[in-house]
């Protein structure tokens, strides 16, 4: 108990400084925490939601119909929103265009606009966590360097220096520092898990992307050679 106490006065009798960088460190922290949660929310669902969406999509369901399903939806994400967008292009430029390459690259288009909006989706956030993780321990060095610096000052004003005397500031320093990893540490990991998480994502993405655009493919040549 005496422990906590004394840390909560080394914050308390902290200079002006210190405390300004411990603030903008918790700050940070919590932020950092409330998107970590978030984050992990949407991808794990992203996750979900792709496993499922791709064994509807291979279970010999007709595309229209299954179309006619993801449109009916108030709004798609993920594997929905490329197929949605995919099969819409496809069949607004079948109606116009009778070339197949035509077709087939308007769709590809239209389904790598979707790839881009929905990666973007999946990382947002990530650059605030890489930076958190990045700058933190050099705020929180910056408060530890201040208040050595300040303690040091107040030592070389008096006569006889004694360790009672300076350990009270280059505790409060050290303390920042201390939250500034505490803030960078979570951070450091969440954006590794996640970066890697999306990586995984996109990748069955781009697979399922290929995969339509070959299905449609071959709709649009056999076709073309009726």
């Amino acid at each position: 108990m005496s422990g906590e106490i004394s840390i909560l006065h080394l914050l308390l009798d902290a200079s002006i400084v210190v405390q300004a960088v411990m603030l903008i460190l918790v700050g940070m922290s919590v932020t950092s925490w409330a998107m970590i949660f978030k984050r992990k929310k949407i991808l794990t669902e992203a996750l979900s939601d792709a496993k499922k969406f791709e064994d509807r999509f291979w279970s010999g369901i007709d595309l229209s119909k299954l179309y006619a399903e993801v449109s009916a939806r108030q709004q798609a994400n993920g594997m929905e929103a490329l197929f949605k967008s995919g099969f819409k292009e496809f069949a607004r430029m079948h109606k116009t265009s009778r070339q197949s390459a035509a077709v087939m690259d308007g769709t590809h288009r239209a389904m790598r606009v979707g790839l881009s909006r929905e990666v973007e989706r999946l990382e947002s956030d990530l650059p605030f966590l890489a930076t958190v993780g990045s700058i933190s321990p050099y705020i929180g060095l910056f408060g530890t360097v201040w208040g050595i610096m300040n303690s040091f000052i107040a030592l070389g004003a008096v006569q006889q220096a004694t360790l009672a005397m300076v350990a009270p500031g280059i505790a409060e320093a050290l303390i920042a520092t201390a939250i500034g990893l505490f803030a960078a540490i979570p951070a450091v990991i969440a954006y590794n898990k996640f970066s890697t998480q999306v990586e995984q994502i996109e990748s069955s993405y781009i697979n399922f992307v290929e995969e339509f655009a070959n299905i449609l493919h071959r709709q649009v040549s056999s076709g073309d050679q009726g």
